[in-house]
């Protein structure tokens, strides 16, 4: 196993630790580096050519959002946002060849996830409203859309014989827990506490971004 990869996982669960025992500033060493050791091991991997070039920008970008995001006040929730939106246009980038096929099983896929969005979204937006937050509905409406597309590009891979079925399972696995870690810490932050939500999230985008960043390398390392 790389040493980075090793690293990500134990910087990972710090961070976890971090969060359960209310450590306050070492998250700001604890989170970022997660990412930071991600994009190493990429970078030194495949050398940032190709296809993977754009999952080292996804990489950058989430490190940019992670930072954004530790900051309390509200304007850097949006800049976090904006960073994250960027990040999945850069993972989406790297699926490229990937939206460029649609046939039936595609097409049922889009449509689940589409629902499956549109329920959740259905969920968010009034409490958006209704906690005074009417000006992020559009930026967060935008983010869905964008991120239910990467998850899409991501599990279209599973029926791409030119995808490595270990390479395939890891970014569909790492882009569904993305997923839904950003679903948890939006249903955490505008609708109702989740217990131990803020953990949960860390946990399962931590867990998404190391499949994501696996399977780029199995596929293209």
């Amino acid at each position: 196993m790389n040493l980075w990869l090793i690293l990500a996982f134990v910087f990972a669960a710090l961070q976890v630790m971090v969060l359960w025992k209310g450590l306050g500033r070492l998250e700001y060493l604890t989170k970022p580096a997660v990412m930071v050791c991600l994009f190493l091991w990429l970078s030194t991997v495949t050398g940032l050519q190709g296809l993977a070039f754009w999952f080292g920008l996804g990489v950058l970008f989430s490190l940019a959002g992670d930072v954004f995001l530790m900051f309390p006040q509200e304007r850097w929730f949006l800049y976090g946002l904006v960073a994250f939106l960027l990040a999945h246009i850069a993972y989406l980038a790297g699926f490229q060849n990937e939206l460029r096929q649609f046939g039936f099983w595609q097409a049922v896929l889009l449509a689940i996830l589409s629902v499956g969005g549109v329920r959740v979204m259905r969920r968010l937006i009034p409490s958006m409203r209704a906690g005074g937050q009417s000006r992020l509905v559009a930026p967060v409406v935008l983010y869905a859309a964008v991120i239910t597309a990467m998850l899409y590009a991501a599990m279209t891979t599973l029926s791409n014989p030119a995808w490595k079925a270990g390479a395939s399972l890891l970014v569909s696995g790492g882009a569904f827990l993305f997923y839904l870690s950003d679903i948890v810490l939006a249903w955490n932050k505008f609708v109702a506490p989740i217990r131990n939500g803020r953990i949960i999230n860390i946990a399962l985008y931590h867990l998404g971004q190391i499949g994501l960043i696996a399977g780029a390398i199995g596929q293209f390392g």
